[in-house]
């Protein structure tokens, strides 16, 4: 946990009252007293310091002062999701790393049950996400849409949400890794991950119609999960800057 993330709501006056996880590491982690100067931020706002005023039991008490930017994110996806205990491992690291929408599509290799699993429920991913934010110091909430029609939504929704992006779609049988930072088209990544099976070759090809390049981390097939992290660490070290 490296800054400490308040909702809109805790703070008020100036003043931001919390207990739990997050008290605990004060506590016990960083050794905090009153007086201690503590990173912290607003999810979706800005980032700042806040200053320990009170101390109740297990109970902090902070005066918020926030004022800088956060880190913006700087790509997207499009994910054919793994099985929901899966999911719940990929989440916290989708926020570390910078996602900011995710539309979780209905690919042909998906399976079925996955739609009627609770995690789809934000009360349930929103804490998964927000422990990310905090490891990686940064504010902005991925927002997470479904699309259980995945050519639907390529042929009728994706060019108007996401225009002008650099389009990659990750497959095992692809040219290789993603090109040098210097060929790299300018514009906010979307990436296309597939499901445990991978796409099918008609998905490839639907996604190669609308702009998307194949890229590859190998002829090893990996889980959904470490080929996200994979690319995400890959491309971002190449593109977070330019966006």
């Amino acid at each position: 946990m490296n800054r400490i993330l308040f909702e809109k709501s805790e703070i008020v006056d100036g003043l931001a009252t919390f207990g739990g996880e997050r008290a605990e590491h004060v506590l016990s982690f960083l050794h905090g007293e009153v007086g201690q100067a503590l990173k912290t931020g607003e999810v979706d706002g800005p980032i700042g310091t806040s200053v320990i005023e009170r101390i109740d039991g297990r109970t902090v008490t902070v005066r918020v002062s926030h004022g800088e930017p956060s880190l913006a994110p700087w790509c997207d996806l499009v994910l054919a999701p793994p099985r929901p205990r899966a999911m719940k491992r990929l989440m916290p690291q989708l926020a570390t790393l910078g996602a900011g929408r995710i539309f979780l599509v209905g690919a042909k290799k998906v399976e079925k049950d996955f739609w009627g699993a609770t995690l789809l429920n934000e009360s349930e991913y929103r804490p998964l996400f927000l422990a990310g934010l905090m490891q990686a110091g940064t504010t902005a909430m991925p927002v997470v849409e479904t699309r259980r029609n995945f050519r639907k939504f390529v042929n009728e929704e994706l060019d108007a949400l996401f225009p002008g992006s650099h389009r990659v779609v990750a497959h095992p049988y692809g040219e290789g890794g993603p090109r040098q930072k210097s060929e790299m088209p300018r514009g906010r990544l979307l990436l296309a991950v597939g499901p445990e099976g991978g796409w099918t070759d008609e998905e490839v090809e639907l996604l190669e119609s609308k702009g998307f390049e194949r890229i590859s981390l190998g002829p090893r097939i990996l889980k959904t999960e470490t080929a996200v992290v994979g690319l995400l660490v890959m491309l971002g070290a190449r593109n977070e800057k330019m966006v």
